[in-house]
């Protein structure tokens, strides 16, 4: 059990050592709090409501049914994910999203949109986002996911946004998948 921790610390670790050279060799400004408003926050949190119900009870449920063994996959995730249940919530909900936006919207989108535009910048981002992924069911709902995230920034500005929206629906899948509470 110790070693979920240990493990976590050298996410945290690693994350941290990664994001701060990228800021450093590019100069990127990180600027989490910028441009978020109330009218963002709440753009947020319904962005988050649709991905569980668009992806989770929707797509994903679908996707199961095409791709058999990705899905019997991503299930033996969860039921790993229910040994250490704090440890992997700080992991899923809160590190990853952190880490992710900043690298996908903060650095790779923005960057794109400055040198090819924002559809390109739009899709690129989402894509690499849906790699980050890795089981082919979850990459197919993180391809939407991501263009929604994408416009989410676009369209605020702001970072914390869509840290707190991803952060939200991951909770939320959280919440409902590993520890099987219903909503």
């Amino acid at each position: 059990m110790n070693s979920i921790w240990v493990n976590l610390l050298a996410l945290i670790v690693s994350n941290s050592v990664f994001l701060f050279y990228l800021i450093k060799k590019y100069q990127f400004k990180v600027s989490i709090f910028n441009n978020t408003t109330i009218n963002g926050i709440l753009l947020a949190i319904s962005c988050s409501i649709l991905f569980f119900f668009l992806l989770d009870k929707f797509l994903d449920p679908f996707f199961d049914s095409i791709f058999i063994i990705s899905a019997g996959r991503y299930q033996e995730t969860i039921l790993e994910l229910q040994q250490a249940p704090i440890a992997n919530f700080i992991r899923i909900c809160l590190l990853a999203p952190i880490v992710e936006e900043i690298l996908m919207r903060g650095f790779i989108l923005n960057s794109l949109q400055n040198k090819y535009g924002m559809v390109i910048a739009l899709l690129v981002s989402s894509l690499l986002f849906a790699i980050l992924h890795f089981n082919f069911v979850q990459t197919l709902s993180a391809v939407i996911c991501g263009l929604i995230l994408g416009l989410l920034y676009i369209n605020t500005g702001s970072l914390f946004c869509c840290i707190l929206a991803h952060s939200l629906y991951n909770g939320i899948s959280f919440f409902t998948s590993v520890l099987n509470f219903r909503l």
